[in-house]
Parts: C-alpha cells; sequence; structure tokens
C-alpha cells in the first residue's frame, strides 16, 4: 500500500500538507464505513485504497459489512436497477426481504462511529440505530429518474441521516437534509493505475492468448452487468469491424452482492462464440491484469446504458488512452466532448466514434493526454479524501448546503 508521502510527486506537497493540517482536526474521532461486499465494484475499490490512507494521516477510520442472503442480493440488485430507471416489477414481497434481513443487520452490526458513513441502499436501514452520532447516507448510484416506489421506500430512512452526497449535480433529490456533491476517484499508485513494465502487459496478453497482429485492441472493463450494456459494445465491434480489422476484449469480475453477473457473462459468451478475434475475460479481482489489458488497448469503450460514475473512464484516462464512453451519470464530468475523449448515444454513434479513433491516431493520442491531465487535477484520491475530511468536520457546523 502507497504511503500518503508517495503522491507528492503526483499531485504536489502542498496537496498533502493540507490533508494533513485537515486531519489534525478530527483527531478524538472515529469514522465507520459500512457497505455490502468488500470485493467487486467502485465503493468496495474506493474504500480499499482510502481506509488505510486516512489511517496515516491519524483519522480513526474503519469498516464494516453488513450481511446478506442470497434474496437479499437479488432484491438490492433489483433496487440498484430501479433506481437507475431501469423497469424492474417490485413486489410487496421484495421490500418484505429487503426488511427481514435489514432487521438482521440492525440487531447484529455494531455501531461504534462518532460519524457512521452508510454506502448505497443495502445498509441503508441501520440508521435505526441512531444515537448522537453523526449519519452521512453515500449514494453511489444515478438516480436522477428513479423508480419513484424504489425511492419513495429509501426516502423513509434518508430523512433520518444528518447528509446526504452524491457523485454529481444531477443526482441530487430535493431532501430535507444537507447535500454535498463529492465526485469519485481513482488511485494512481494503485495496482490497477500504476506504472507498468512492457514484459508485465505482454505477459498477460500471453495468459490470454491475445496477440496484437496489426489488429488494434478496443477493450471494456467493467462487471458483467446488463447496465453495462456488454451486447451493445459487441454489436458497435461489429459494425466497426465491416471496416477496420480489430479485436476486443470484454473483462471484467462479479461483486459478491450482484447475483446477476453469472447469467449475464453466459449470455455475452454465446453471442462472441463465433468470433475468435472477441477475448471474453473473467477476471478474479486482479488489478495488475485490468491494469495491463488497459494499457495495451488502443481504444477504450464504456458503454454503459446508466452509470453512478464510471471509474473504469478515469482509469483509461489516466493511462492516456483515448475513450468512446456513454453520455450517462458522471461520465460526462469525466469526457469533454472532442477534447478528453468522445460521447456517444447510441451504437451507430459510438461505432462512428471508434472508427475515427482507430483511423486517426493522432487525434487520439491528443485525446488521451488531454484527459490524463483531467484526471490529474479533478479525480485522484488525494482530492476524494480532503473532501471527505471537509465533510466529516462540516456535520459539526450549521451550513445548509455545501458543495465541495
Amino acid at each position: 500500500m502507497a504511503k500518503i508521502e508517495e503522491y507528492i510527486p503526483i499531485v504536489g506537497q502542498s496537496v498533502i500538507d493540507d490533508l494533513r493540517l485537515i486531519a489534525e482536526k478530527l483527531k478524538g474521532k472515529v469514522i465507520q464505513h459500512i457497505n455490502s461486499t468488500s470485493v467487486g465494484g467502485g465503493v468496495a475499490e474506493i474504500l480499499n485504497r482510502m481506509v488505510p490512507l486516512l489511517r496515516e494521516l491519524e483519522v480513526d477510520t474503519r469498516w464494516d459489512l453488513i450481511k446478506g442472503g442470497e434474496q437479499f442480493f437479488e432484491v438490492t440488485k433489483k433496487f440498484h436497477n430501479a433506481l437507475h430507471g431501469r423497469p424492474e416489477e417490485i413486489t410487496q414481497r421484495d421490500f418484505d426481504i429487503f426488511m427481514e434481513a435489514s432487521q438482521r443487520n440492525i440487531e447484529e452490526v455494531n455501531i461504534y462511529g462518532d460519524i457512521v458513513f452508510i454506502h448505497d441502499p443495502q445498509p441503508i436501514t441501520l440508521i435505526k440505530k441512531k444515537s448522537n452520532n453523526k449519519w452521512i447516507w453515500r449514494c453511489h448510484i444515478d438516480v436522477s429518474n428513479p423508480n419513484e416506489r424504489v425511492f419513495r421506500f429509501l426516502m423513509n430512512f434518508i430523512i433520518q441521516y444528518d447528509a446526504a452526497v452524491f457523485s454529481t449535480p444531477a443526482f441530487s433529490r430535493k431532501l430535507p437534509i444537507r447535500q454535498f456533491l463529492i465526485s469519485p476517484s481513482i488511485d494512481p499508485l494503485s495496482d490497477k493505475n500504476k506504472d507498468l513494465a512492457d514484459d508485465v502487459i505482454n505477459g498477460v496478453l500471453q495468459k490470454y492468448n491475445i496477440t496484437k497482429k496489426n489488429k488494434p485492441i478496443v477493450t471494456q472493463i467493467s462487471r458483467f452487468d446488463r447496465l453495462k450494456d456488454p451486447q451493445g459494445v459487441i454489436e458497435v465491434y461489429k459494425q466497426v469491424k465491416k471496416y477496420t480489422n480489430c479485436q476486443l476484449i470484454l473483462a471484467g469480475g462479479s461483486a459478491m452482492d450482484d447475483p446477476e453477473g453469472a447469467k449475464v457473462l453466459e449470455e455475452v459468451r454465446e453471442n462472441a462464440k463465433q468470433d475468435k478475434d472477441i477475448h471474453i475475460l473473467k477476471l478474479a479481482q486482479n488489478d495488475i491484469e485490468v491494469n495491463a489489458l488497459q494499457r495495451a488497448s488502443t481504444v477504450i469503450i464504456q458503454k454503459s446504458l446508466k452509470e453512478g460514475f464510471g471509474l473504469t473512464v478515469a482509469e483509461a484516462l489516466w493511462k492516456a488512452k483515448p475513450v468512446v464512453a456513454s453520455n450517462v451519470g458522471g461520465i460526462p464530468l469525466q469526457i469533454k466532448h472532442k477534447y478528453s475523449g468522445l460521447l456517444c448515444h447510441s451504437i451507430q454513434g459510438a461505432a462512428f466514434a471508434l472508427k475515427q479513433l482507430l483511423n486517426s491516431p493522432a487525434y487520439a493520442k491528443k485525446l488521451g493526454e488531454n484527459g490524463r491531465e483531467h484526471i490529474r487535477n479533478n479525480f485522484l484520491i488525494t482530492r476524494h479524501i480532503q473532501d471527505y475530511l471537509l465533510l466529516f468536520l462540516s456535520l459539526y457546523h450549521k451550513e445548509d448546503v455545501v458543495y465541495l
């Protein structure tokens, strides 16, 4: 794990000095993060990197998980999709299953934090254990157009919190509590984002029997989820393949709280099996391999139908890769169209953009360079930590709304 001083060459000494200064003001406070999984997805990834750095800054930060069985996570996956606006049949039995598992967590999870930081809907009911401490609900989901029945259900709990945090202004909702706008981040020194030697990159390609063979590589890194639209990515590739002889990598793992992933992966493999230039890779949470695949790629695509933020875009841009991505969720914060990447709204638009980048390498290179600087200035973990530290401090003050 990187030490805080190792970020100085990337972000500058003054940024690290500011973090230490703010952190001093939180001495004596215990920060307790709670979510539903320690592996898979952006929340777990961020916390795995952030918690040790906060501890190094002498902020007493801890991380706990709730428990849930197969039925509970099937329901929370339906809630997740419904909050993103995807049609889902939500029954009273779904709400009952959610509350039954939640009640067990209410009884079993030990709450000890001066500040309790709850991530996403799965642990939201723990607010029932609120005493004289401060509680934050962090929404990592695009709730700009949610299933209103599900959101109204969650609102019964959200309004009991001291504050809510959203990733972009478009996600915020009218609430009777304070709201903070804090974008997620990547860690430039993590295994997923650090520089890699060419022999490491080539070794990963060899492991998966991928050779460049004068064929540019187009890659999407995402868990196998219908909202990430892997089938749409294959269709984009097929349209481009008619004009440019390229190959496609669809790679990703799964999250412990996502029971739908195995079925989506099976469907994608079935669709791709006739084309030897499509590589479907199920990765076992190997960040070095994700890093190597991104660095080996000519263009990165992220054709999500919905996104909370889309950290895979930030990862690709940090590596100075040209990116074609859907204009959804937090992606437009990361990509300014035709400056730090290309945004699209359809399969046809993605195919057009991808052909443009594959046929214009100088333009693609410039977009990647611009994207890297944009990530450096806005979406690295040091900025994220500072925002959270200021959020924690602000809970002890009376302002109504704070934008970080």
